[in-house]
Order: structure tokens, then sequence, then C-alpha cells
């Protein structure tokens, strides 16, 4: 699932027209009756964001001179990014060799290797130099996790800036993404059970705090997905990828006015709409990513029905009628999950997902809600196993069987989370 831009300019605030970052890639206004900008589900490049100069982020990085970002020994910010030489990553990949390839995502490919300087084994992105991401994110990268220090936020252990090349280089996380095992599960991989899921949202909601409420400045994530949850052992998670983050809005400020920027299924409706950002529009989009560790189902799936493609619009009429709650946990539990835990799971995500910004809660709020979910663990030796069946591999056969119900009604339990 690839990243969008709406073009044109937001409804609110001005935007920098600086020529330089507008991409040839740049794709005709498409607007409703209403004026509003519409989302192209299909569009899968992320265009040169034009950015407001009320972003400290923009600021910083406003030259797209590197140099003046990092000091003399290599370090960004006084912090603990390390400088290395293009040299330096080259060799121990073998001219990035295809052994050594993990994969590729908008920022470029991904490597393994182990780096004998550091003794350790870290990921290497590469800068795709024709690829949908640029020098600017690249630097927001650098600057952004170089500031940041969390247990629930993927380490930058350094970058190469030399020539026109760009890499980062990031602490190895061995299980790969929450993506892979939730949505491409390997036949040699396990499903991921009720008490490891919540385990997950908890860690990438602490991940999102951190962002949220402990940075200063505090940070917009901006592009909350699977595919950015990294997985180390024992599946703990951190969340990666802050080429798109920006500084939030302070003071009297309600929002940031930018450029619409995301991935199709997991942006707030209404940041698509007005090009308003808040930290609510993160909220909504960990709210698409619990429904999917409870649901097992893509944000955006175009094998299932024309009703079932978007997973908020499916899950939406689902949330007023407690016992089709049942039709919603991924039939792979085979019913291994408690029914109360559930109730509450969906009422987190149900809010999260709320079409009006000022009624979702706060990431602090989500965090003590999941932090108790995820302290109550589920034994299917002691605690009830719901009645369910074995879901087929195969899309329709996800469909027949998500048409059953899988469990029998339980108590009705509601989380509160005050704004």
């Amino acid at each position: 699932m690839g990243c969008f831009r709406c073009t044109g300019k937001s409804r609110n605030g001005s935007e920098d027209e600086d020529d330089n970052y507008i991409s040839n890639r740049n794709k005709p206004h498409n607007r409703n009756a209403s004026g509003a900008l519409k989302v192209n589900p299909n569009l899968d490049v992320v265009e040169k964001e034009m950015v407001s100069k009320d972003d400290q982020l923009a600021l910083d990085v406003d030259g797209l001179n590197l140099e003046q970002e990092v000091s003399k020994d290599g370090k960004t910010n006084g912090k603990g990014a390390e400088r290395f030489t293009f040299h330096e990553l080259a060799v121990p990949t073998g001219n990035f060799r295809s052994d050594c390839f993990l994969g590729e995502g908008g920022f470029g490919k991904v490597y393994k290797v182990h780096l004998e300087k550091i003794d350790q084994d870290v990921a290497i992105k590469q800068l795709d130099r024709n690829g949908c991401q640029g020098v600017r994110e690249f630097v927001v990268e650098v600057k952004t996790l170089s500031q940041a220090d969390h247990p629930n936020l993927v380490k930058l252990i350094g970058f190469c800036a030399e020539g026109d090349q760009r890499l980062l280089v990031y602490e190895y996380m061995p299980l790969g993404s929450l993506e892979n095992h939730l949505h491409d599960l390997q036949p040699c991989m396990e499903v991921l059970d009720w008490n490891t899921r919540m385990k997950i949202a908890a860690g990438a909601a602490r991940g999102l705090e951190y962002l949220h409420d402990k940075m200063i400045p505090p940070i917009i994530y901006r592009d909350l997905k699977c595919s950015n949850i990294l997985l180390g052992e024992g599946y703990h998670p951190k969340l990666s990828d802050f080429g798109l983050a920006k500084v939030g809005p302070s003071g009297d400020q309600t929002h940031v006015s930018t450029r619409v920027m995301g991935t199709y299924g997991y942006c707030a409706p209404d940041y698509a709409m007005t090009g308003q950002l808040t930290f609510k529009s993160d909220i909504y989009s960990f709210g698409v990513v619990l429904l999917e560790l409870i649901t097992g189902r893509k944000a955006i799936d175009y094998t299932r029905t024309s009703r079932e493609t978007n997973l908020v619009t499916w899950a939406r009429p689902l949330f007023k009628d407690r016992k089709k709650f049942s039709q919603m946990v991924d039939p792979r539990l085979q019913g291994k999950y408690p029914v109360r835990g559930l109730y509450q799971a969906l009422a987190i995500a149900a809010m999260c997902i709320q079409e009006q910004p000022n009624m979702r809660p706060v990431i602090a709020d989500v965090v003590t809600a999941l932090n108790y979910l995820s302290s109550h663990k589920y034994d299917p030796q002691i605690h009830p196993v719901q009645n369910s069946r074995r879901s087929p591999s195969s899309p329709k056969g996800r469909r027949d069987n998500d048409k059953r119900q899988v469990a029998g009604d339980g108590p009705e339990t509601e989380t509160e989370l005050d704004d």
C-alpha cells in the first residue's frame, strides 16, 4: 500500500510555493461537488512536500544542506547518530549485493549487514535517487530520530551523506514488520495470538505517546501503519520511518496546515479533506492499526467485496451491535481470545476512528487503556475458547468465514477515554 499526496493547496494556511519541490509526477486536481479534494487510492507515490514556513523541522532543512545539520565530529545536534562514509557501508554489504537485501519501501532498498566497526547487525536504507522520497525526508528522519530516545522507537545508529549518496543505518529488527506477521504470514510463521497483539498495540501506543507528549518540540508522526511498526525479540514493537514527521501545533495553534501526505486507509478523513494536521490525525491512524490487529484484515483490501474493501467502512456498522462483535475478530485466532478483552479493544478502536477529531481520545488515555488490556493475559487452558472455525487462507474463504458468527454473546463492557 503506497503513500499519496493530494495536489492543490490546503484550505487553511499558506504553503511555500518552491518550484524546486514540485515533482513532475503531479496529478490533475480531483474535486467533488463540494470542492473537497478526493484521495486517489491507486496513487502510490509520495510527492515532494511543500511545507509551511511555521514548521520548525521544515525550516531546519529548508536549504537541504545536510552539512549544516551535522557537527564536525559527525554527530547530529549533539546526539548519538554517527556519520559513516559510503565506503564503510558499501564494503560490508559487498556493494549492496542481493543476499544482503531485506526489502524495499518508499525511501529505497533495505539491506542487512554486520558492521565490524560497531560489532552489531544493522539495517541500512539506501535512498533511491529516482524514488518517491527525497533529501528532505532523509534529513527530517535524521533530525527526528537523533533527538528521540524511547524503547518503542527504532534506534537510528547513523547515516551517510557523501556526494549524492544518502543512507540511514538502523538497529536491526529481527522479526520484520507487523505487516509481515499480520498480512503476509509465511507457512513457517505462527499466527499472532491475542496476548501478542495487545502487547504490540500497547507498545506502539507508548511510542506514539513519546512523540506527542514527551519530545520537545512535540512531533506528529503522520505515517503510522503496520509496515512501519517493526518487531524485535519477543515481538517488542518499535515505530520506524519518520520521513513525514511534522512538528505539532503549539501555544494557541490548533493545527498545522500542510500538504496531505500519508497512506490511503490510514489517513484521517479530516486531515485528508482540509490539510489541517493535528495530533488526533495520528490517533485515527492508530485506531486503524488496532482494528487490523483485532480483525486480521488490511486497512484496504481489494481482494474483498466492495463493502469490505475499506476496513473502517466495514467496521463502523458492526460497532453499533455488540452481538456482531464476534464477527469482527480474526478467525485465525480460532476463538482463543477473551470476550471482555475483545469488547474493550473494539471500544478503544471505535473511539480512535471517530470522524470528528475532537471526539478521539488523546494518546495518553489510549496508552492507559491498552496497558491495562495487555497486562491481563489470556490463557486458553484456563479461560473458555469461543466457538470458532479455522479460516481458509484464500480471500474467498476468509469472506465466507467472516459471515459466520464465531462467538457467542458475552458481557458488554465500556472503556472510557476522555479527551
